[in-house]
């Protein structure tokens, strides 16, 4: 069976953007050796503008082949004029009001959420699914996410977005590894217990 992955941006404080989800203070934080490790162990996470512009769009998917993202996520590509994010990778966005897909790459997932989740990671594949974000998506699929890979920024926001928008649950998972860089981001690695 197929992992779904939550791999996330995040503050100290746990949130994921500013209120309206905005994330861009974290980006000041992707260094070179940030980057560099981006780019050797999460390559397909990097959007297809960014690898083309980063000249590494040739590089090949490590560890996931389908991408699963929320709405609002996606609408921050659509405002760009991008309507295929991820086209190194499968698709798809989950909607209930988006409609009809923009873009014959992208499916839109409008019914039954942890349903068409549970088929994609019942395929035969040997690469994963990246739960691209946000929190009401996360929230919606806490059961189903078998590992979080958390990037933590060293910066504090106070209020914002959370990881997950959900009703009040413990979920326990386990610390598998944590990776420290020069500027004090980190990144975590956690499978669920379940």
């Amino acid at each position: 069976m197929r992992k779904l992955t939550y791999y996330i941006a995040c503050s100290i404080d746990g949130f994921i953007g500013d209120p309206e989800g905005d994330a861009t203070a974290m980006y000041a934080f992707v260094d070179e050796e940030f980057f560099g490790f981006l780019a050797a162990e999460y390559p397909e996470t990097i959007s297809t503008p960014g690898r083309r512009q980063m000249k590494i769009d040739d590089l090949p998917n490590k560890r996931f082949d389908t991408v699963v993202q929320g709405r609002a996520s996606y609408e921050l590509a659509l405002k760009e004029g991008i309507t295929s994010p991820y086209a190194h990778l499968r698709q798809y966005v989950a909607s209930r009001t988006l409609g009809e897909s923009p873009d014959p790459d992208v499916e839109i997932i409008a019914d039954d959420l942890v349903g068409r989740v549970r088929a994609l990671k019942a395929e035969d594949s040997e690469l994963d699914i990246y739960l691209c974000g946000g929190a009401d998506l996360a929230g919606q699929l806490v059961d189903e996410i078998d590992e979080l890979v958390i990037k933590t920024y060293p910066i504090v926001q106070g209020s914002g977005m959370p990881m997950f928008a959900s009703g009040f649950s413990i979920t326990e998972f386990t610390l598998e590894s944590t990776r420290t860089f020069g500027n004090g981001a980190l990144v975590r690695n956690y499978s669920s217990k379940r």
